[in-house]
């Protein structure tokens, strides 16, 4: 397969980012007819369910960062479904584990995408009905698949056929994985779908009243019900047994997304805001603290190895600081990204590449780290192939890897990153009546009392999604990206750089040199990116979508 680069483009009436095509276009459809950002994410969301299902879908998550053009102030959405009710450590406990498995049905939280995206009542201006006309299209009348799709199904293809009847039903076809360019219906969930749009037109013609009859019908009605009654049936897992799940319909109707205030970091001029602690996503505003400590230019540099050798040092540091610290509950927030405490940690960097997880002691307190991951820091993992930056699928179902992205700027100046994920076709059974699986999040939870994220209901795991909006002298412009996260088996590589083989032969013999165990993969072949900007001085919007995977893809004017 042939690499090429892409051009940044450049207009003023609105720009679209997102990792396939479709999404983008669908989006950008939405724009043209007079909707705002918001409208076109959302939009884009419910396309990615229908044409990316490997890496997202309705049964999973997604948080986002939004500013409007009235308020640049950024906010938080949070489509992080909690620990469901009955998810206890004594419950897995009692099954015997001491890891929450990687896939099946009591891997599942309660899902949070859907609520999050019918928040399009915030701020979108456009009706229910407007916004999933293109999901239900590519759902009912069918959308080419990518190749990507078909491989995943093909590796998990004995587990479908011999453990989950229904998602052989739905994946396998006349016994055979859908090949790549396939024109590919899911009946079940375009219908879903439309069940939706029925409930919002049989509230009335106000716009919110339908939004909020949608809401309803997902976490109150038809597709609770569905949830609840397929969840407690026994399907295999990645233990190797088959088990329940524990999602059930009262989970569903005590959730609602939440908007909340972002982490943010004043950085040379700029203010960086993310998701809170209840994810990954102030690894990065550590890592760019610690950077600063070190007061040494050459440590931004990306292209170099001393540059490499600091960063992915500074990222160790903060990896271990979220592994003792980030939660869905009390975290040292305001030390954790202080001067004070980055100065101190930066200390530890040397030009050896560090091979042991070294969380800090912010404010005195003293870090305490799963029992696992103690017995399991020296233990090498088999290399993880990663061929296209999207998921590495075993036949059980376990997924490592990439996962989907949205970002919208429109005419007004309203701004949205979203990175949907979870709830893949690979992850859990499909739900017949529905069309779609529950998630696994709650494998990023551990199963031991008194951590930083021990699993509890009504806790949100510690997710991997890491959307990113920058802001510059008040204005939104930003950039976003996907990292591998904690996922099952919850494996540590101590002193591994994966690298692109496209980088200089010294920079890589020289990092060698510094102790890091270089691995090399394609050219193209790590992560995917999207980008949208608005230049506050001009009104001028860009946006871009690296080549990696083949599929992303901006668009706009």
């Amino acid at each position: 397969m042939t690499f090429t680069t892409r051009p940044t483009l450049h207009g003023t009436f609105g720009m679209v980012s997102s990792t396939h095509w479709l999404a983008s276009q669908a989006a950008m459809g939405i724009l043209e007819r007079g909707g705002n950002a918001f409208d076109a994410a959302v939009t884009a969301g419910f396309v990615l369910h229908v044409v990316e299902p490997h890496l997202n879908g309705p049964g999973g998550e997604v948080p986002a960062i939004v500013a409007t053009a009235r308020d640049r102030t950024p906010k938080v959405l949070c489509g992080q479904g909690p620990a469901p009710a009955g998810a206890t450590i004594a419950h897995f406990r009692s099954l015997g584990m001491e890891l929450i498995p990687g896939s099946g049905p009591l891997a599942a939280a309660v899902p949070g995408a859907v609520d999050a995206w019918l928040l399009l009542r915030d701020h979108g201006t456009l009706s229910l009905e407007d916004v999933l006309e293109p999901a239900i299209g590519y759902a009912g009348a069918g959308h080419p698949l990518v190749a990507r799709v078909g491989d995943t199904v093909d590796a998990v293809r004995s587990l479908f056929e011999e453990h989950w009847p229904t998602s052989a039903q739905l994946w396998l076809r006349d016994g055979k994985p859908p090949a790549a360019g396939e024109l590919f219906t899911n009946p079940a969930y375009a219908r879903t779908l439309q069940r939706l749009v029925d409930a919002g037109r049989a509230a009335g013609a106000d716009r919110e009243a339908q939004i909020e009859a949608a809401r309803r019908a997902w976490g109150h009605g038809f597709v609770a019900e569905a949830i609840d009654r397929f969840s407690r049936q026994p399907f295999q897992d990645s233990s190797g047994r088959p088990h329940a799940g524990l999602v059930t319909g009262a989970d569903l109707a005590g959730y609602s997304a939440t908007w909340e205030e972002p982490v943010t970091l004043d950085w040379h001029g700029h203010t960086v805001a993310k998701t809170g602690f209840w994810g990954q996503g102030p690894v990065l505003l550590e890592t760019l603290a610690l950077l600063d400590a070190l007061d040494d230019p050459a440590a931004y540099d990306p292209g170099t190895a001393a540059g490499i050798h600091a960063q992915a040092e500074a990222l160790k540091l903060a990896f271990a600081d979220r592994e003792a610290w980030f939660g869905d509950g009390d975290v040292p927030a305001k030390t954790l990204l202080s001067p004070e405490y980055a100065r101190e940690r930066a200390g530890l960097m040397r030009q050896r590449a560090s091979m042991q997880l070294r969380p800090g002691h912010p404010e005195g307190r003293r870090p305490r780290l799963p029992a696992y991951v103690r017995r399991s820091a020296g233990r090498r993992a088999d290399l993880v192939d990663p061929t296209t930056g999207e998921p590495t699928v075993q036949a059980d179902g376990v997924t490592r890897g990439d996962t989907c992205h949205v970002d919208v700027v429109d005419r007004w100046g309203n701004m949205i990153s979203a990175t949907p994920s979870g709830g893949w076709l690979q992850s859990s059974p499909t739900i017949p009546e529905l069309g779609f699986p529950l998630g696994s999040r709650l494998q990023m939870f551990w199963l031991e009392e008194g951590l930083a994220s021990s699993l509890a209901p009504g806790r949100r795991p510690r997710t991997t999604l890491s959307p990113t909006m920058v802001h510059r002298d008040g204005e939104p412009a930003w950039h976003t990206t996907s990292l591998p996260g904690s996922f099952y088996p919850r494996d540590i590589e101590p002193g591994v750089l994966m690298m692109e083989d496209r980088l200089d032969e010294d920079v890589l013999a020289t990092l060698r040199g510094y102790g890091h165990e270089v691995r090399l993969s394609g050219s193209w072949s790590l992560g995917r990116l999207c980008a949208v900007t608005r230049d506050p001085a001009t009104g001028v919007l860009a946006a871009g979508a690296n080549a990696r995977g083949m599929q992303g893809y901006a668009c706009g004017r």
